[in-house]
């Protein structure tokens, strides 16, 4: 089929007004530039308009532009000079992991020129997809460094819009929730989800293509309780400035405001598309894939030999391809050292993974630490992996969003993939992006997930709700390294049925999926259920938000091959939930056989039924309390 793109640019002169406007290639959204003096000079903003059943309707009103350097202020007299003619951005590419293997990058835009009072250049490239919005600043002098004093870019938020959000913390580890008190003034992390007070439409606020050139940044309405403006890391954390020096030409990251229905957000890859191609020319040795993990139950388990050899045997009785060595596996006893450890992983097929500390902080003793520190004592503990065949490492404790950060993180993956290593972060911030450009950066931590079982009684109670707003929010944006689906309980208990816990195996995407309870948590469970966890993959072809509301439940088909995958969960706390829904996503007239696995009569108890359904049929699902299900639909021949 052929596709049809356009892109529409509208100029227009109020007075001495300059407007500029950009609409994605289906229609549906459209960014304007707009003066607030009614001049050709001074302050410049964005509004961005959706189009929903042919009604437009204003989603963002202002997002107010600019930059303050040590030098120059790119702000308050910028004077419009020209706008390019309109650009269409039509790219294909393939994601190794992520939830779709085939993405486009396809947009309209647009480069707006304007000149400082000293007529410095900035550059506004924006562009509009049908998914969203993105926009970044360009300066492009030739040469010189300028220390950036503070990025002025800042969304309003009108009263009324609903809002789910994370308070702001080094690990990006705290609660997702639905803000009910839009007065409360501080600092959040990335990303944000809002729906219009009319709920027109939904749009997620985050940004992409960070690189060695500037910070990542985080939201903050300090000042102002209506506007949600970009901020920069805290200048506290020991890791060097907090304002980033940037060496010219320059391309801020981009700002990404994923938009559309709740289906659109879910979906969308607007993150990766916007980011640099893949740098990696061979990738046979990048292989997503699941693990088995033993710090979830036994926080020091990876100082006995015996505990590492059991969650090794657990990964090959469950077809799992990788086990992971947590913190302490330098300090291993109890009947053998790493060596003798890895020697018998890999001599019953399961490859390992290993941790390190970043080695950042020297508050953070944990060990390994330091031999990820610098490009020496990379170099030297990577040859030393290849040897030993370890075939990734999980690296931890970055807690900054600082350019010596970024750089540093970027370092990291870059030196691996001299050795075909592959590379997760913990403790770190979330998705920017990066495993577009660095496809064996498999997963980030960036998540309150099941390890905060073991850090107090609040997750018990927060986790049902908190488990339906992550799928709309951060694990939108990237990986997410939750180490989900636990069975039996670890130091404080879990509410969530066994259903629930199940369906995490789908509803939440990792690229390396870190399955986080003990071996007789799996191995206990009922035939059904445990085949499903041998069988289901973690990298998929195509994925489906089928229905939910955040906070409250979520469904979502993912795809691998002809087969697809369902996974159910949901937060309600009074008693049993029934969902209606048709098979629209198949896209066929084929039959397929389902296999569906539901909660039984009680919270620890799973019930498998088979049926052959069709794109017409109908299913009704029930799930208990804070329950949930799976299914796999494969053709039938």
């Amino acid at each position: 089929m052929k596709r049809i793109f356009t892109c529409i640019l509208i100029i227009t002169s109020i007075a001495t007004a300059q407007k500029v406007s950009v609409e994605s290639p289906n229609g549906k959204v459209k960014v304007g530039l707009f003066n607030k003096q009614n001049s050709d000079v001074g302050e410049w903003y964005l509004k961005v308009d959706y189009k929903k059943n042919e009604k437009s309707s204003e989603i963002i009103p202002q997002i107010n532009l600019g930059l303050s350097t040590i030098e120059q202020e790119y702000c308050k007299e910028l004077k419009f000079v020209k706008v390019s003619k309109p650009q269409i951005i039509n790219e294909e590419y393939i994601a190794l992991h992520g939830k779709r293997s085939h993405c486009s990058n396809t947009a309209n835009e647009v480069v707006v020129s304007l000149n400082n009072s000293d007529k410095s250049k900035l550059n506004l490239i924006i562009r509009a997809y049908n998914d969203g919005v993105v926009f970044r600043y360009e300066l492009p002098e030739k040469s010189g460094s300028l220390l950036i004093k503070d990025e002025l870019t800042s969304y309003k938020i009108p009263e009324g819009t609903k809002r789910w959000m994370e308070k702001w913390d080094m690990a990006n580890e705290a609660l997702y929730t639905f803000v009910k008190d839009q007065s409360i003034q501080q600092t959040w992390s990335y990303p944000a989800l809002f729906n219009t007070a009319d709920s027109t439409g939904w749009f997620l606020i985050h940004e992409a293509d960070v690189d060695r050139n500037y910070c990542a940044s985080k939201l903050g309405n300090v000042l102002d309780k209506s506007f949600y403006k970009i901020t920069f890391p805290d200048p506290g954390d020991g890791s060097g400035d907090s304002q980033p020096t940037i060496t010219l030409p320059w391309k801020s990251p981009w700002r990404v405001i994923i938009i559309g229905q709740l289906a659109d957000i879910v979906e969308s890859t607007l993150v990766d598309d916007v980011s640099k191609q893949s740098v990696i020319d061979k990738t046979d040795w990048i292989k997503p894939g699941i693990a088995s993990w033993n710090y979830w139950s036994s926080n020091h388990g990876t100082k006995d030999f015996k505990i590492v050899c059991k969650f090794a045997d657990l990964a090959a009785a469950m077809n799992w391809p990788y086990t992971l060595l947590d913190w302490e596996w330098d300090q291993m006893g109890n009947g053998g050292n790493l060596e003798d450890a890895l020697k018998y992983i890999q001599s019953i097929g399961v490859k390992p993974l290993m941790w390190y500390n970043s080695g950042k902080f020297k508050w953070v003793t944990s060990t390994p630490r330091d031999r990820m520190l610098t490009h020496e004592n990379r170099v030297q503990e990577f040859t030393k992996l290849n040897k030993l065949g370890v075939v990734g490492i999980k690296v931890d404790f970055f807690l900054s969003e600082k350019q010596e950060m970024m750089k540093f993180y970027l370092d990291i993956l870059e030196d691996a993939a001299k050795f075909n290593i592959m590379v997760y972060f913990h403790g770190c911030i979330v998705p920017r992006g990066w495993s577009r450009t660095y496809p064996h950066l498999m997963t980030y931590e960036g998540i309150r997930g099941a390890e905060w079982y073991n850090n107090g009684p609040e997750f018990t109670t927060t986790a049902p709700e908190h488990n339906t707003v992550v799928p709309f929010t951060r694990n939108v944006v990237g990986s997410m390294d939750y180490t989900p689906v636990t069975f039996t309980n670890s130091q404080y208990p879990h509410i969530t049925s066994y259903g629930h816990e199940l369906a995490l195996s789908i509803v939440f995407e990792s690229g390396i999926q870190h399955m986080a309870d003990r071996p007789e948590g799996y191995l206990q469970l009922p035939d059904a259920a445990r085949t499903f966890l041998k069988d289901v993959p973690n990298t998929w072809d195509d994925t489906k938000l089928i229905d939910g509301y955040p906070g409250k439940e979520v469904i979502v088909a993912r795809k691998k091959g002809n087969t697809w995958y369902l996974g159910g969960i949901n937060s309600e706390t009074r008693g049993e939930m029934r969902k209606r829904f048709r098979f629209n996503f198949l896209h066929d007239d084929r039959k397929y056989k389902l296999t569906l696995i539901t909660d039984g009569e009680h919270d620890k108890e799973l019930t498998a039924s088979y049926l052959v359904v069709n794109q017409s049929s109908v299913l009704d699902v029930k799930m208990l309390r804070r329950g949930g299900f799976v299914a796999k639909i494969e053709p039938i021949e």
